[in-house]
């Protein structure tokens, strides 16, 4: 497994009073694996339901929009804004009270939302020549981005940056090779957007029903032998990776954090930080995607995390709207959450909670 140089960078600084230039010493970053959801976080639609970007965007913002109900039974909006965490204490989102809708601002209490998925959705419309890899025929017959830009923006900056890092593209759903094969066909140049994307491999991963089993070519680890194998061969990838994780096993596990898409932080691992960003983050642990595993006892042990010990620290809920709207926004999710993971596992002030034993 490569890693990070350990040895600090330099940066040469002027002194203003003609003396000698002094290193300022900086110190090294961490190598990033960022495990990025696809229906609702690079991609607006989704092949398993059928949903062309018009239905998933509805989709996307039943799940954002906040009222409570009444006391006759009724329903009142709190907020005319779309948000990812609730406005207050005892907001719900329409998701929760009436299902997910993908004609949602065509509805009676969705309308008022109608302006803002309009404007998303020309955001979302493909300039210039339509693509037959990258473009997408949404419901009106008008061309869209397939793959949001702002992903292939974030794999340009962190090369741009000189940044070690791979990423794993995780979802339930069954078009995992469709989009591995459009991302290998941008990183040979052919992106229209993107012609100037540095070459990454590209490759997929498959999982088992019954465990977590990760096999790559020759290579095969599993949970059976040890959680730690898994969390190992994650750390080793370099390049793009696909995981399907296992409906099923949520399904069964009534959609709670236990049967959720796996995850291993090691705050004693100095080299790594794993960051998922996924729209079915949540903070209720009885309705979110993740099922986050914290080591401790020197990576020895692990211990369930709930979502919020690592909430914009290691995981982070899809923002739709804004990963449409602009092309820095994987990016700033990178940034706040290397900020957080610094001050809650590497500073001397960190919580008590997560300091190794």
């Amino acid at each position: 497994m490569s890693s990070l140089d350990c040895h600090p960078s330099r940066d040469l600084k002027k002194d203003e009073e003609g003396g000698p230039a002094l290193p300022i010493l900086q110190p090294p970053r961490r190598k990033l694996v960022l495990h990025l959801d696809l229906n609702n976080t690079i991609l607006v639609s989704d092949a398993v339901t059928g949903q062309g970007p018009t239905a998933a965007l509805n989709s996307y913002l039943s799940t954002v929009t906040w009222g409570k109900r009444t006391a006759t039974g009724g329903w009142q909006w709190i907020s005319d804004c779309p948000s990812v965490a609730p406005p207050s204490e005892d907001a719900i989102n329409y998701y929760i009270r009436f299902g997910r809708s993908t004609d949602f601002v065509d509805t009676e209490l969705g309308r008022r939302f109608k302006d803002v998925h309009t404007r998303h959705m020309k955001l979302l419309e493909w300039e210039g020549e339509q693509d037959k890899v990258f473009t997408q025929i949404g419901e009106d017959g008008k061309g869209y981005n397939w793959i949001l830009p702002s992903f292939f923006h974030l794999i340009e900056k962190l090369h741009q940056e000189g940044r070690q890092f791979s990423v794993i593209l995780r979802t339930f759903g069954t078009d995992l090779p469709l989009v591995l094969r459009a991302v290998r066909s941008a990183f040979e140049g052919k992106h229209p957007l993107f012609p100037q994307l540095q070459y990454l491999p590209v490759n997929e991963i498959r999982c088992s029903s019954r465990e977590t089993v990760l096999t790559h070519g020759a290579d095969r680890v599993t949970t059976h032998q040890n959680e730690r194998a898994v969390y190992d061969f994650f750390n080793a990838m370099n390049g793009i990776g696909g995981f399907q994780d296992d409906f099923f096993w949520w399904s069964r596990n009534d959609f709670t954090a236990a049967g959720g898409k796996p995850l291993w932080i090691n705050p004693s691992d100095c080299d790594i930080q794993h960051i998922i960003i996924d729209d079915n983050i949540r903070l209720n642990e009885d309705d979110t995607i993740v099922n986050c595993r914290l080591f401790i006892k020197r990576g020895r042990q692990d211990r369930l995390v709930p979502t919020s010990e690592v909430y914009d620290v290691c995981l982070v809920p899809t923002d739709l709207l804004r990963a449409i709207a602009e092309k820095d926004y994987f990016l700033d999710c990178v940034r706040i959450c290397e900020e957080n993971y610094d001050r809650i596992f590497t500073s001397p002030k960190s919580s008590p909670e997560f300091h190794l034993k």
